[in-house]
């Protein structure tokens, strides 16, 4: 069981450059390209709902504009698909320039496409009578399909991702938790980067003016004596504002995880900030992030990865176990921690990726603060609160129930709200 551990950590543990949908567009845009062998003329693009509502708001690095128009076209034209989620590293002023004219240019569509898996991406690229089309799903990277002029050249073994899928099954709070106290040291060393990166875009944020500057704000109130520079103000104020850099179109990169940027900095930023308040040792931190991100792995795989449900709670969760670790809480005040938080932002809806988040981040790592100090005073939420379970395991699956199944009309409402608001622009 514990080498799939460290598998899945360096699987979903990766970086990534601006927010994950756009940058997904991009990565198939990309493809579309070098199928063709030649910058395309046009294209066009399907995609999932949820695909649609994570693109139209946010910020494309070094573009200064929003949306997945643009970051197809920034893929297409310069994109390099040899990278992945960092297809739009090193993209040159000049081809930004003439992505913005193949855009104003009306080059390239995006239109919403239904009965399609929650991360669903179809680009279609044109040049002259010659087409490309490639198809993305369920996972970022993930091509199920390559085509030259109708000529399928790339077709991904349906039964390779029910493995896939599959290979979560047997995990446990329990078995993370041994995993965790056993890992040689030197396995998760790995984990440093993706600190680093994610410690690196919070500086961004403070200090630049970026999006709704929530973190920046709350910078200023603790100078002005507003706020105090305590633990939770701390770890709220880095979150966020690495968070608003991100969604606002920074250029620098971010350690993702579970395909998320927004998660990746809100799992490992508050483990971080408690480590170095608490004064614990590196190897304590490194367990610790281990256990934030397995969590948030473990919660991620009932609820998918991308729904109603704001991805920000599983993240949060995750940071929290991190947190009771480090402060010396054993497997039942874990557990207890887990409970707390689906207590707390549990149904926090996701209307998109954009400025925004941010906030919504800064109310998942309080909560997750008090969760976890609730937690080592043994107070706790038990199996008479709502969704929450005695059993541990079963409250994760009743989150992703709820995410799955609870939200699928939320998801649905949000989508047309948001298209119809579109319409208000045309």
């Amino acid at each position: 069981m514990y080498p799939i551990f460290l598998c899945k950590l360096k699987e979903e543990f990766v970086p990534a450059l601006g927010c994950t949908e756009p940058v997904a567009v991009a990565y198939a845009a990309a493809l579309g390209r070098e199928i063709l062998n030649e910058v395309p003329e046009k294209i066009e693009f399907l995609v999932s709902g949820n695909i649609f509502k994570n693109g139209m708001g946010v910020g494309i690095p070094g573009s200064g504009m929003v949306g997945l128009t643009i970051a197809g076209a920034m893929g297409a034209l310069g994109g390099n698909p040899n990278w992945g989620l960092e297809v739009l590293d090193g993209i040159s002023t000049d081809v930004i320039e003439k992505s913005k004219e193949f855009v104003k240019n009306n080059k390239i569509s995006v239109d919403v496409k239904y009965d399609v898996p929650k991360l669903f991406i179809e680009c279609i690229c044109y040049s002259g009578t010659n087409t490309s089309r490639v198809i993305i799903e369920n996972r970022h990277t993930n091509v199920v399909l390559k085509e030259k002029n109708g000529k399928v050249i790339f077709k991904k073994n349906t039964e390779e991702a029910s493995e896939k899928q599959g290979e979560l099954k047997g995990w446990s709070f329990k078995k993370i938790y041994d995993f965790i106290e056993e890992v040689d040291i030197k396995d998760i060393e790995f984990l440093q980067k993706g600190i680093a990166l994610n410690n690196n875009i919070a500086k961004e944020g403070l200090f630049g003016n970026y999006g709704l500057q929530v973190g920046k704000s709350m910078m200023l109130s603790i100078e002005k004596g507003l706020l105090s520079k305590d633990f939770m103000n701390k770890s709220i104020m880095l979150t966020a504002a690495a968070s608003d850099a991100r969604m606002a179109g920074s250029s620098m990169p971010v350690m993702a995880n579970c395909g998320s940027g927004n998660q990746g900095i809100s799992v490992t930023i508050p483990v971080v900030v408690a480590a170095e308040e608490l004064g614990v040792s590196q190897d304590k931190l490194l367990r610790a992030m281990a256990l934030a991100l397995l969590v948030s792995i473990y919660m991620k795989s009932f609820v998918g990865q991308l729904s109603a449900l704001c991805g920000v709670l599983l993240s949060t969760t995750g940071a929290a176990c991190g947190i009771t670790y480090i402060m010396g809480g054993n497997l039942e005040q874990l557990g207890m921690t887990l409970q707390n938080m689906t207590g707390s932002v549990t149904g926090m809806i996701c209307d998109g990726a954009k400025f925004g988040c941010s906030q919504k981040i800064s109310s998942s790592v309080g909560a997750a603060i008090q969760s976890s100090l609730l937690a080592m005073n043994h107070n706790h939420l038990d199996g008479l609160n709502g969704i929450i379970d005695d059993d541990i395991d079963a409250t994760i699956r009743n989150i992703g129930r709820l995410a799955t199944e609870g939200m699928e009309v939320t998801d649905d409402v949000i989508l047309q709200t948001m298209l119809d608001k579109m319409k208000k622009f045309e």
